[in-house]
């Protein structure tokens, strides 16, 4: 019987609090409470679409910038899904996708390599400075895949390939993310053991 990839993670600094569950093989069910409504609704999208359940509560000193809650959920998020993980004994490893919404188009690439790595191209100028819903920059969306893809340990590479509005853009990205990581933390029935010559990830 193969064993319960789930992980329960907290963080808790001067600046937030923050606490994670997860369920890798779930249906991707979530609630979602950061105090930052947008990127409430990129993680629920993350969610859905990787098939993750997701249950996350935090705080933090949103009243000076949503940046330190939002790192912080981001930080222990790729450290929930790295325990999740285990060995990563016959997982698929690698995924991809590209997902559209409206005008925005997004690439999304995964690697459970266990080497923490991201390229991240595409977004238009500017759109670091643009806020979303009051609260959410533009500059964090590529914050989150940093610290999400530096603490689960995966190389992963996000292009946006088109898009003019900054809140399509962002959901693409995680979309694509999403999907891409959804078919990397699969199990396959064709893989015995680590998908790696090394032995493993």
């Amino acid at each position: 019987m193969t064993a319960a990839r789930t992980a329960r993670r907290s963080r808790s600094t001067s600046e937030s609090s923050v606490e994670l569950e997860l369920d890798l093989d779930g249906t991707g069910a979530s609630s979602i409470d950061t105090t930052v409504p947008f990127f409430d609704h990129l993680l629920t999208a993350f969610a859905k679409h990787s098939l993750t359940d997701l249950t996350v509560k935090a705080s933090g000193d949103t009243h000076i910038d949503a940046h330190h809650t939002v790192e912080d959920v981001a930080i222990v998020l790729g450290q929930a899904i790295r325990e999740a993980l285990g060995d990563k004994s016959g997982i698929s490893r690698y995924g991809d996708a590209l997902v559209p919404l409206d005008e925005a188009l997004a690439q999304a690439v995964v690697d459970v390599s266990g080497r923490p790595y991201l390229v991240h191209t595409g977004e238009p100028a500017g759109y670091e400075h643009h806020l979303i819903g009051g609260h959410f920059t533009g500059s964090l969306v590529r914050h989150v895949f940093e610290a999400i893809a530096f603490n689960a340990a995966l190389t992963v590479h996000v292009r946006v390939l088109d898009g003019r509005d900054p809140h399509h853009i962002a959901e693409a990205e995680f979309k694509a993310f999403a999907r891409a990581f959804r078919q990397a933390k699969a199990l396959d029935p064709l893989v015995s053991g680590i998908p790696s010559t090394k032995g493993a990830l």
